[in-house]
């Protein structure tokens, strides 16, 4: 079987400036099968937001997608608009809407970011995160092992450390598939393609047990992604309050890049027994975190 695309286009006339599409089995959440992994709906914002404020002379350095409840696998919409504009910063938003029974459209997921635009620093450029190992050196996970189809079939994962070790998870990860159709990913869409998954293979928690859904996810980038591989070194944390976090610096085939960072619900998971009774632990349920940016003087 061939894999699919993330999302097929579908072509509907719309004067409000709408593009429309049907999510493939490869969105499928490892979660449950009735809702897509956070990665490829954060994906398709950012394809959105790229394609509202085009611009050879400037970056989107910072974006945040919210997460406001589980995403269907419905037909689904997208729109994008500038919301601050300027010649040197721009602020533009993207929302995500999905089909409901009724007919009408709900709102899934907003992204917004900050657009720079860019300067010649390569004389003073610097980074100080230390390397990550190669995804050479790391080994082949075969998620079809331990997980029913859906998006982690569709990206090629490489482990550098062993989920739940001490010390943060660090894995490379490179889609196999498209996100629409059969348009090539740019640099941003592939990162975001994958970034999603910090929250999970960073953590500690065993999945067996506990959910841990993240709500938002902000990605801070002070340089475009190069290469097809993004690494990630993801550390989860929850407090004694229900307060979690994850954080992460992420990677691509040059070197360390953006920090990316997300707020997740965490709670155990209810079992229910053979004999019919429910059993379950304290939920905690977890929030997050802001993460530092730098961002430009000029306005």
């Amino acid at each position: 079987m061939v894999d699919e695309p993330f999302y097929r286009s579908v072509s509907q006339s719309d004067d409000d400036g709408w593009e429309y599409f049907t999510p493939t089995p490869s969105t499928v959440s490892v979660w449950a099968d009735t809702m897509q992994h956070g990665s490829p709906p954060s994906a398709l914002l950012v394809r959105s937001l790229e394609r509202c404020v085009a611009r050879p002379d400037a970056h989107l350095s910072r974006v945040t997608v919210d997460i406001l409840g589980p995403i269907p696998l419905t037909q689904c919409r997208v729109r994008s608009a500038v919301t601050r504009p300027g010649s040197k910063i721009q602020l533009v938003r993207a929302e995500l809407q999905s089909l409901q029974d009724d007919g009408s459209y709900r709102s899934v997921a907003t992204a917004q970011a900050w657009q720079l635009a860019t300067s010649d620093t390569s004389s003073a450029a610097m980074d100080h995160d230390p390397t990550m190992a190669n995804y050479t050196a790391g080994r082949t996970a075969d998620p079809t092992k331990f997980f029913p189809p859906g998006y982690v079939h569709v990206v090629e994962w490489v482990l550098l450390t062993k989920p739940g070790a001490d010390g943060p998870g660090q894995f490379w990860g490179r889609p196999k598939v498209c996100l629409v159709d059969d348009e090539p990913l740019t640099p941003l869409q592939r990162l975001f393609s994958v970034v999603d998954s910090a929250n999970g293979l960073g953590a500690k928690l065993d999945i067996r047990a506990w959910t841990y859904l993240n709500t938002d996810l902000s990605v801070h980038l002070y340089r475009q992604p190069v290469g097809d591989w993004i690494g990630v070194s993801a550390q989860s944390s929850v407090g004694p309050d229900g307060i979690g976090m994850c954080a992460a610096v992420l990677h691509d085939e040059k070197a360390v890049w953006p920090i990316r960072a997300d707020t997740s619900r965490t709670r155990p998971i209810i079992s229910r027994g053979l004999t019919g009774t429910i059993t379950t632990q304290i939920s905690v349920l977890s929030t997050l975190l802001n993460c530092q940016t730098c961002c430009g003087t000029g306005k």
